[in-house]
């Protein structure tokens, strides 16, 4: 038998110290996701649902909006501008989230957040997508991975497989990698003149289209244009709906769990842009968080 390579063993106890540390680290993100599963649980469990001034004075959480991921073209108007961000933009902005601590949330955890109180992650963010651009996967959900990051997916059924947008394929991956998807109707007709026939073609057939291509239930909604309609907004949670979004526009004070706030994120902002806007358009009043204390007991 030939000696014992020392040099070969130097280079594997700094190796297979890096393997560990790895793992650790791993354990205690499965740890916090765990707590977070459990606690949001517990206090389900325990807790009624909040009326609507309860909702409305819990602190916000940051939801952000994407339509377009695409560099400018000489056509698209000074207003277009604001709807569609460059790969280069998105891409120093994701960073510069990861960079500043926030941790994406997904629509299961805010709801419980604003309907019972849950506790949400340190810096709770929300990352949604409308429209089914192809852009918003083949760049949009890549940079997200790139940080641990999952976001939401309003799908327009109608632009499902067409050039341009996502296929069935691509939208059952975003599913199976945790990202969530969810509704954004059928060809993107305004909520506010909704026929009684469009319950039925804007609400239930992309509900059906989305939980037989997700193989799971689609319980939110996203307003084309953010624009809805106070007196119909009841009717969502007969159709199967636990919440739903608007954009920056006030919420209903009679139905705020189906006018939750989000901003666009414009296409000409700097990341320190994005960070101040972040900063200044939700109500930032302190938002119970998981401590560093109990995702490491958890682990006891």
């Amino acid at each position: 038998m030939k000696p014992y390579n020392k040099s070969l063993s130097l280079f594997l106890i700094p190796l297979l110290f890096s393997c560990h540390q790895t793992a650790k680290k791993e354990e205690v993100k499965a740890a916090r996701d765990t707590v977070s599963v459990a606690e949001s649980s517990k206090e389900i469990s325990n807790s009624s649902p909040a009326d609507a001034k309860t909702i409305m004075e819990r602190p916000e959480i940051p939801v952000l909006c994407y339509h377009q991921i695409r560099d400018w073209k000489a056509s698209d108007s000074k207003r277009a501008h604001d709807d569609i961000i460059p790969p280069a933009n998105f891409r120093a902005h994701m960073k510069m989230l990861a960079d500043s601590g926030y941790h994406t949330i997904l629509p299961d955890q805010l709801h419980a957040y604003l309907t019972y109180g849950a506790k949400l992650p340190a810096k709770p963010i929300m990352i949604t997508f409308d429209d089914t651009d192809l852009d918003q996967y083949t760049v949009g959900a890549a940079e997200l991975k790139k940080y641990g990051f999952k976001g939401v997916f309003f799908i327009m059924t109608v632009s499902i497989g067409r050039p341009r947008y996502m296929s069935k394929a691509q939208i059952k991956e975003l599913s199976d990698e945790g990202n969530v998807i969810a509704s954004h109707t059928w060809n993107h007709k305004n909520f506010a003149q909704f026929t009684e026939e469009d319950w039925k073609i804007q609400i239930d057939e992309p509900t059906r289209t989305l939980e037989k291509l997700t193989g799971k239930k689609v319980e939110y909604f996203a307003y084309p244009y953010g624009v809805f309609k106070a007196s119909s907004l009841s009717r969502l949670k007969e159709h199967g709906f636990k919440a739903a979004f608007i954009l920056s526009t006030p919420r209903d004070e009679v139905n705020p769990i189906y006018t939750i706030r989000r901003i666009i994120d414009p296409g000409h902002y700097t990341a320190k842009n994005l960070y101040n806007s972040l900063q200044k358009s939700f109500n930032k009043k302190k938002v119970k968080a998981f401590s560093a204390k109990e995702v490491s007991s958890s682990r006891l």
